[in-house]
């Protein structure tokens, strides 16, 4: 199975320091949505794995991001694209899970529900918690230079196996060939 994992503010949308709230401020980056095209047409599983610390800070409920991943989601079927699932974390720091990444528990909750190891499956964030995360369950760490992928590339804690793209749509070439 051919399965990539994706961070989603800063990757395939706009990120915000004041958070995604709202369906409204739900922006996809330009050539992201077309990039999930080309993943789902070449046979990848498209997996979500994010933090939503705005849940747990009470910026937004369950039904805002409900809305706000149901647009996501026809975005990206309007593109021609599938998103298989979406895996997040609703707490913030000070709750100390298991799931917020860079702690590996949504990964292996993927690893789990698919049944699969994560040493060959490619992991996008913008992020340098996405890029440990990848890093402690071996997946692959790509590193995207939207959303806040700039201010990351220059921490020395970047996982050394990590790629590094200008964004989704780069990163895709370099998996499937360029469109």
């Amino acid at each position: 199975m051919k399965l990539i994992i994706l961070d989603q503010n800063g990757v395939i949308n706009q990120s915000s320091d004041t958070f995604i709230k709202t369906p409204e401020e739900w922006v996809p980056i330009p050539g992201s949505l077309e990039a999930m095209a080309r993943l789902t047409h070449s046979g990848y599983h498209i997996v979500i794995a994010s933090n939503q610390s705005g849940i747990g800070r009470g910026l937004m409920d369950m039904a805002t991001y409900n809305a706000i991943n149901d647009k996501m989601h026809k975005a990206v079927n309007h593109a021609g694209g599938r998103i298989d699932a979406i895996f997040f974390c609703p707490h913030t720091n000070e709750d100390r899970c298991l799931c917020r990444k860079p702690a590996p528990g949504m990964y292996e909750e993927i690893m789990q529900r698919y049944g699969i190891n994560l040493g060959s499956v490619p992991t996008v964030g913008d992020s340098l918690r996405d890029l440990q995360a990848a890093a402690t369950v071996g997946a692959i760490p790509i590193l995207v230079l939207t959303g806040k992928g700039q201010r990351t590339r220059v921490k020395k804690e970047i996982p050394a196996n990590t790629q590094i793209f200008e964004n989704l749509a780069m990163a895709v070439d370099s998996l499937v060939g360029p469109a």
